[in-house]
């Protein structure tokens, strides 16, 4: 289990872990443990607003450095997942195009727009929010985003053979690991409720909403999920989240 924790940080962000062996059962229960990498980056994200809040740093450079978090953490490999997926499904090429696409190292222009466009779209949401609240609110949409993101890599249908992702799922004790996730799903969507009652019941909807969306999208495109595809899926998760919560949040104190 321990080989497990270091292999899903050592692979799914940039923290220091130590080496452990490249052997599948040391990857058995690795994508049960990737929510707590989004745990790391909720909380460095609290700290940095308890931070901001005592320095009185305005809101635009709390949210820039919001948004840069994940990034920090990971090295960007979601967000890589997100423009590799952008670009094949802009292609509207068939299927066996799409994944050669993929699996190319450059990037094309509609995901260098549609990336540009996103981290502007997180920087302002991020720059909504005010209160302690909501950001752990916000917080939890990481470990959420990275416990769906896992399911749907364990229990959904793979595009193709190998690949980064399929040396996580082949190994892996799917009963643990998707025990594991509904631990985490429902520990953070309650964190979310709980902290924040009507931003976090959206935000928990909303992260639902884009399961279903990507599910059906990449079973119609893909066939199947492969790494880059859950990748897209979990910025998709964690952008429409944030939304759905900052969305209600001003809603709720318009007509308060």
């Amino acid at each position: 289990m321990l080989k497990s924790l270091f292999s899903a940080f050592l692979m799914y962000s940039r923290i220091p872990m130590p080496k452990v062996e490249w052997r599948e059962e040391n990857r058995r229960y690795s994508l049960g443990f990737f929510p707590l990498v989004g745990l790391v980056t909720g909380v460095l994200l609290t700290l940095w607003y308890l931070l901001s809040d005592y320095l009185g740093i305005n809101s635009l450079l709390f949210a820039a450095v919001s948004t840069y978090l994940p990034i920090f953490v990971t090295g960007g490999i979601h967000l890589d997942g997100y423009c590799d997926f952008t670009d094949a499904s802009s292609s509207y090429a068939a299927k066996e195009k799409r994944l050669e696409i993929m699996s190319d190292p450059h990037i094309g222009s509609f995901a260098a727009t549609r990336a540009c466009l996103y981290l502007i779209l997180q920087t302002a949401l991020f720059s909504q929010i005010s209160s302690l609240r909501l950001v752990i609110c916000a917080a939890c949409i990481f470990v959420l985003s990275r416990a769906l993101s896992g399911i749907l890599a364990v229990t959904q249908p793979s595009a193709r053979s190998g690949g980064s992702l399929q040396s996580f799922v082949k190994p892996s004790h799917k009963r643990t690991v998707i025990g594991m996730e509904i631990f985490f799903i429902t520990a953070s969507a309650a964190g979310m409720i709980i902290s924040a009652p009507i931003p976090g019941t959206a935000a928990v909807i909303a992260a639902f909403i884009t399961v279903t969306y990507c599910r059906y999208t990449a079973l119609k495109q893909l066939g199947g999920f492969t790494g880059d595809v859950c990748g897209w899926f979990l910025q998709l998760c964690e952008i429409w989240a944030l939304a759905g919560a900052i969305i209600a949040y001003r809603t709720a104190e318009v007509f308060s």
